[in-house]
């Protein structure tokens, strides 16, 4: 607490200035207590005073005060005026600014987290769309065979475009937002699902055998879209390691109450120490080299196997590479 007269002094001061700044009563009784604020706040500071001297009360003013050692606490006022003189109290707040300032800090970096993934949904989806529309009206059009082929080359880039930005979404909002989304239901089967993806690796592989053994009972409680992505993130990741020599081999079941879906292939196996990172985001590089992606589909359908409460297993030896997601069926 204080006195403070017209001329910017402090003429009475209590102990808590020493336990709160440092200053002895003398110290701050002796210098216009202007000298004392941060310079950002000085503009204000100078105002709220302005109007106290018109005769106007302050209520919770907020400015930072310079400690004796040097570094600046938040203070909070409430001045009065008396007379020529003003009544002022003011209380601490430094720990309740600081949490304020977290949390605003928080809440921004959530809106750019929002704003990041609207941008890559509309500004990298949109123009990709656009493109593919195009490409599809050129097909229908009479076309030499040259042109035909260079379009089927052009929509075969921009569904990989597509992939790769629908990647790119994933893990901004398994890394940055709350998670990867899910639409967990019965009302819809798995198996469609899990064969349109195989129907689709093997027409752009077709040097690929993928052997496939689908034994459960459908519908699966699962978001179909999602375990689908997951399936079609693990197959890819076989047709990329394995050899071509050998076919891929991939089984769905049910097994004490889980749902297990396994993808497996024959090929150089994964490293001891590359196991314990091979579901890290941007991690190709250093598992192993692939010459095309981002290292995002492993890292995804972890994720993925996450939000269904389940996992991914992985073994790996000289002779077989097999990943395999279970599950809980949770049937109703």
């Amino acid at each position: 607490m204080g006195v403070l007269d017209e001329s910017g002094y402090f003429t009475q001061t209590n102990p808590a200035w020493y336990k709160t700044l440092g200053y002895r009563a003398s110290e701050v009784e002796t210098r216009p207590f202007m000298e004392f604020v941060h310079l950002e706040d000085v503009a204000r500071t100078e105002k709220a005073f302005h109007d106290i001297k018109r005769g106007m009360p302050i209520l919770k003013f907020r400015n930072r005060y310079r400690h004796r050692d040097g570094h600046y606490r938040w203070l909070s006022w409430n001045c009065v005026p008396e007379g020529d003189v003003f009544f002022c109290s003011a209380r601490d707040i430094t720990a309740e600014k600081e949490k304020e300032d977290a949390l605003l800090s928080h809440e921004q970096e959530a809106a750019l987290r929002e704003q990041f993934i609207a941008v890559l949904g509309h500004d990298l989806r949109n123009p990709i769309a656009a493109t593919g529309a195009a490409v599809r009206m050129a097909k229908r059009e009479p076309q030499t065979d040259k042109a035909r082929e260079l379009l089927d080359m052009a929509t075969g880039s921009l569904d990989g475009m597509s992939r790769l930005v629908n990647h790119v979404m994933d893990f901004a909002r398994a890394r940055l937002g709350g998670g990867i989304d899910v639409d967990i239901t019965e009302e819809r089967p798995l198996r469609p699902a899990l064969e349109q993806v195989l129907d689709e690796v093997r027409l752009a592989h077709e040097e690929v055998v993928i052997e496939a053994e689908f034994d459960f009972v459908d519908p699966v409680r699962c978001d179909p879209d999602r375990v689908s992505q997951l399936f079609s993130n693990l197959l890819t990741n076989s047709v990329t390691h394995g050899l071509r020599s050998r076919p891929i081999r991939v089984a769905a079941r049910d097994e004490g109450g889980d749902f297990v879906l396994s993808v497996g292939n024959t090929g150089e196996p994964i490293a001891p120490e590359a196991l314990p990172k091979l579901f890290e985001p941007f991690k190709r590089s250093e598992v192993r080299e692939s010459q095309e992606g981002l290292g995002l589909g492993l890292f995804i359908a972890h994720e993925i196997a996450l939000r269904h409460d389940g996992e991914i297993e992985v073994q790996s030896d000289a002779d077989w590479t097999q990943f395999t997601f279970r599950m809980p069926r949770n049937d109703a």
